[in-house]
Protein backbone atom coordinates (compact mmCIF):
# COMPACT_ATOMS: atom_id res chain seq x y z
CA UNK A 1 0.00 0.00 0.00
CA UNK A 2 1.33 3.22 -0.99
CA UNK A 3 0.86 6.95 0.64
CA UNK A 4 -0.31 7.41 3.88
CA UNK A 5 -4.09 7.69 3.09
CA UNK A 6 -6.30 4.81 5.42
CA UNK A 7 -9.42 3.19 4.40
CA UNK A 8 -10.19 2.45 8.73
CA UNK A 9 -11.27 5.21 11.21
CA UNK A 10 -8.66 3.59 13.27
CA UNK A 11 -4.88 3.95 14.35
CA UNK A 12 -2.19 3.26 15.68
CA UNK A 13 -0.15 5.45 17.38
CA UNK A 14 3.17 4.11 18.74
CA UNK A 15 4.22 5.71 21.89
CA UNK A 16 7.83 6.53 23.09
CA UNK A 17 7.57 6.90 26.76
CA UNK A 18 10.66 7.93 29.72
CA UNK A 19 13.12 5.80 29.97
CA UNK A 20 13.54 6.57 33.40
CA UNK A 21 13.05 10.14 34.17
CA UNK A 22 9.56 10.63 33.98
CA UNK A 23 9.85 14.31 33.11
CA UNK A 24 11.18 13.02 29.11
CA UNK A 25 7.67 11.93 28.75
CA UNK A 26 7.08 15.12 25.56
CA UNK A 27 3.74 16.91 25.46
CA UNK A 28 2.53 14.95 22.22
CA UNK A 29 2.82 11.60 23.64
CA UNK A 30 0.71 12.37 26.47
CA UNK A 31 -1.52 13.62 24.23
CA UNK A 32 -1.82 10.44 22.35
CA UNK A 33 -2.32 8.57 25.50
CA UNK A 34 -5.14 11.00 26.65
CA UNK A 35 -6.22 10.45 22.92
CA UNK A 36 -6.20 6.73 23.45
CA UNK A 37 -8.88 4.14 23.42
CA UNK A 38 -7.21 1.61 24.24
CA UNK A 39 -3.16 0.92 25.11
CA UNK A 40 -1.32 -2.27 24.25
CA UNK A 41 1.43 -2.58 26.56
CA UNK A 42 4.13 -5.26 28.16
CA UNK A 43 3.18 -4.80 31.26
CA UNK A 44 0.04 -3.24 32.48
CA UNK A 45 1.09 -3.07 36.36
CA UNK A 46 4.02 -0.58 34.88
CA UNK A 47 2.34 1.00 32.23
CA UNK A 48 -0.27 1.39 34.90
CA UNK A 49 1.91 3.47 37.31
CA UNK A 50 2.40 5.71 34.48
CA UNK A 51 -0.89 6.27 33.83
CA UNK A 52 -1.40 7.29 37.56
CA UNK A 53 0.85 10.21 37.86
CA UNK A 54 -0.52 11.24 34.51
CA UNK A 55 -4.02 11.60 36.14
CA UNK A 56 -5.62 9.25 32.94
CA UNK A 57 -7.58 6.32 33.61
CA UNK A 58 -7.30 3.81 30.47
CA UNK A 59 -8.26 0.32 29.60
CA UNK A 60 -5.25 -1.89 28.63
CA UNK A 61 -4.11 -4.87 26.87
CA UNK A 62 -1.05 -6.98 27.75
CA UNK A 63 0.80 -7.27 24.74
CA UNK A 64 4.65 -8.89 25.37
CA UNK A 65 6.86 -11.86 23.97
CA UNK A 66 4.71 -14.64 24.79
CA UNK A 67 1.35 -13.61 23.87
CA UNK A 68 1.90 -10.63 21.05
CA UNK A 69 0.86 -12.92 18.29
CA UNK A 70 -2.33 -14.30 19.84
CA UNK A 71 -3.40 -10.54 20.75
CA UNK A 72 -3.50 -9.28 17.47
CA UNK A 73 -6.92 -10.77 16.64
CA UNK A 74 -8.50 -8.36 19.03
CA UNK A 75 -6.35 -5.41 18.68
CA UNK A 76 -7.16 -5.43 14.76
CA UNK A 77 -10.79 -5.78 15.69
CA UNK A 78 -10.54 -2.59 18.10
CA UNK A 79 -8.81 -0.67 14.72
CA UNK A 80 -11.33 -1.93 12.24
CA UNK A 81 -14.55 -0.51 15.03
CA UNK A 82 -12.38 2.89 14.65
CA UNK A 83 -10.64 2.70 18.12
CA UNK A 84 -7.24 4.34 18.66
CA UNK A 85 -4.64 2.14 19.89
CA UNK A 86 -1.67 3.27 21.48
CA UNK A 87 1.13 1.09 21.58
CA UNK A 88 4.01 1.48 24.17
CA UNK A 89 6.56 -0.50 25.47
CA UNK A 90 8.14 -0.21 29.41
CA UNK A 91 10.57 2.23 28.62
CA UNK A 92 11.63 3.80 26.08
CA UNK A 93 10.37 3.55 22.00
CA UNK A 94 8.70 0.53 21.19
CA UNK A 95 9.53 -2.48 18.88
CA UNK A 96 13.68 -1.62 19.36
CA UNK A 97 14.08 -4.86 21.34
CA UNK A 98 10.37 -5.06 22.46
CA UNK A 99 6.61 -6.14 21.62
CA UNK A 100 4.79 -4.60 18.72
CA UNK A 101 6.57 -5.55 15.39
CA UNK A 102 4.00 -7.99 14.58
CA UNK A 103 0.82 -5.70 15.15
CA UNK A 104 2.94 -2.66 12.93
CA UNK A 105 3.08 -5.19 10.09
CA UNK A 106 -0.58 -6.17 9.72
CA UNK A 107 -1.88 -2.84 10.49
CA UNK A 108 0.05 -1.24 7.96
CA UNK A 109 -0.91 -4.66 5.53
CA UNK A 110 -4.52 -3.66 6.09
CA UNK A 111 -3.81 0.05 5.48
CA UNK A 112 -4.61 1.10 9.39
CA UNK A 113 -2.68 4.49 9.60
CA UNK A 114 0.17 4.53 11.78
CA UNK A 115 1.07 7.37 13.46
CA UNK A 116 5.00 7.34 15.42
CA UNK A 117 5.26 9.69 18.58
CA UNK A 118 9.25 9.91 19.08
CA UNK A 119 10.74 10.24 22.19
CA UNK A 120 13.41 8.58 24.60
CA UNK A 121 15.64 5.54 22.93
CA UNK A 122 17.90 3.97 25.70
CA UNK A 123 19.78 2.66 22.69
CA UNK A 124 20.37 6.53 20.73
CA UNK A 125 21.16 7.65 24.68
CA UNK A 126 23.75 5.92 24.92
CA UNK A 127 25.50 6.22 21.99
CA UNK A 128 25.40 10.01 21.89
CA UNK A 129 27.00 9.87 25.41
CA UNK A 130 29.90 7.19 24.68
CA UNK A 131 32.05 9.69 23.12
CA UNK A 132 32.38 6.58 20.09
CA UNK A 133 31.65 7.72 16.48
CA UNK A 134 27.89 7.92 16.67
CA UNK A 135 27.18 7.05 12.86
CA UNK A 136 26.70 4.96 10.65
CA UNK A 137 25.91 2.70 13.76
CA UNK A 138 24.01 -0.59 14.34
CA UNK A 139 21.45 -1.86 16.96
CA UNK A 140 21.53 -5.40 17.76
CA UNK A 141 19.20 -5.64 20.56
CA UNK A 142 19.90 -8.22 23.35
CA UNK A 143 23.21 -10.63 22.48
CA UNK A 144 21.66 -14.57 22.37
CA UNK A 145 21.36 -16.74 26.26
CA UNK A 146 23.94 -19.62 24.93
CA UNK A 147 27.41 -19.10 25.00
CA UNK A 148 28.52 -20.08 21.51
CA UNK A 149 25.53 -18.43 19.91
CA UNK A 150 26.18 -15.48 21.61
CA UNK A 151 29.65 -15.49 20.67
CA UNK A 152 29.07 -15.44 16.87
CA UNK A 153 26.73 -12.68 17.27
CA UNK A 154 30.11 -11.07 18.25
CA UNK A 155 32.00 -12.55 15.95
CA UNK A 156 29.53 -11.30 13.24
CA UNK A 157 29.28 -7.54 14.59
CA UNK A 158 32.83 -7.79 14.48
CA UNK A 159 33.49 -7.20 10.73
CA UNK A 160 31.56 -4.07 11.15
CA UNK A 161 33.81 -1.03 10.97
CA UNK A 162 31.59 1.22 12.71
CA UNK A 163 29.78 1.43 16.25
CA UNK A 164 26.77 -0.90 17.13
CA UNK A 165 24.85 -0.72 20.48
CA UNK A 166 23.14 -4.07 22.30
CA UNK A 167 21.32 -4.16 25.76
CA UNK A 168 22.13 -6.37 28.55
CA UNK A 169 20.66 -7.89 31.65
CA UNK A 170 22.89 -7.08 34.86
CA UNK A 171 22.94 -10.73 35.48
CA UNK A 172 24.68 -11.75 31.73
CA UNK A 173 26.62 -8.23 31.60
CA UNK A 174 30.43 -9.85 32.53
CA UNK A 175 30.07 -13.06 30.68
CA UNK A 176 28.52 -11.21 27.49
CA UNK A 177 31.48 -8.29 28.18
CA UNK A 178 33.87 -11.67 27.89
CA UNK A 179 32.91 -13.23 25.15
CA UNK A 180 32.97 -9.92 22.93
CA UNK A 181 36.17 -9.04 24.66
CA UNK A 182 37.10 -12.61 23.64
CA UNK A 183 35.80 -12.07 19.75
CA UNK A 184 36.45 -8.52 19.27
CA UNK A 185 40.07 -8.09 21.05
CA UNK A 186 40.07 -4.85 23.52
CA UNK A 187 38.23 -2.49 21.24
CA UNK A 188 36.69 0.67 22.94
CA UNK A 189 33.17 0.61 24.73
CA UNK A 190 30.92 2.32 27.27
CA UNK A 191 28.89 0.45 29.15
CA UNK A 192 25.58 2.75 30.58
CA UNK A 193 24.00 2.32 33.59
CA UNK A 194 20.41 3.43 34.53
CA UNK A 195 20.02 6.18 32.43
CA UNK A 196 18.24 9.70 32.94
CA UNK A 197 17.80 7.84 36.58
CA UNK A 198 19.01 8.95 39.48
CA UNK A 199 22.07 6.34 39.34
CA UNK A 200 23.34 6.99 36.41
CA UNK A 201 26.51 5.80 35.37
CA UNK A 202 28.88 5.69 32.20
CA UNK A 203 31.64 3.49 32.37
CA UNK A 204 33.99 4.34 28.92
CA UNK A 205 37.89 2.75 28.15
CA UNK A 206 38.57 -0.67 27.00
CA UNK A 207 36.71 -3.72 27.21
CA UNK A 208 39.34 -4.83 29.46
CA UNK A 209 39.36 -2.04 31.45
CA UNK A 210 35.93 -1.75 31.49
CA UNK A 211 35.55 -5.70 32.67
CA UNK A 212 38.24 -5.54 35.30
CA UNK A 213 35.76 -2.85 37.13
CA UNK A 214 32.94 -4.52 36.73
CA UNK A 215 34.53 -7.90 38.03
CA UNK A 216 35.67 -6.23 40.77
CA UNK A 217 31.97 -4.87 42.13
CA UNK A 218 30.19 -6.97 44.78
CA UNK A 219 26.93 -6.40 42.63
CA UNK A 220 25.51 -5.46 39.46
CA UNK A 221 22.29 -4.00 39.45
CA UNK A 222 20.16 -1.89 36.74
CA UNK A 223 19.51 -1.59 33.24
CA UNK A 224 22.69 -1.61 30.72
CA UNK A 225 22.88 -0.21 27.29
CA UNK A 226 26.45 -1.26 25.70
CA UNK A 227 28.47 0.57 22.66
CA UNK A 228 31.17 -0.78 21.26
CA UNK A 229 33.49 0.97 19.27
CA UNK A 230 34.09 -0.70 15.33
CA UNK A 231 36.68 -2.44 14.03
Amino acid sequence: MLGNASPHPGKVLVVATPIGNLDDLSPRARSALEQADLIACEDTRRTGRLLHGLGLKKRMLSMHDHNERQRLPQILSALEQGLVVAVVSDAGTPLLSDPGFPLIREAATRGVRIEPIPGPSAATTALVASALPPYPFTFAGFPPNRVKRRRAFFRKLGDLEHTFVVFESPHRLIQSLSDAHEELGDRSVAVCRELTKVYEEILRGSLGEVLTELKSRPSLKGEYVVVIGGS
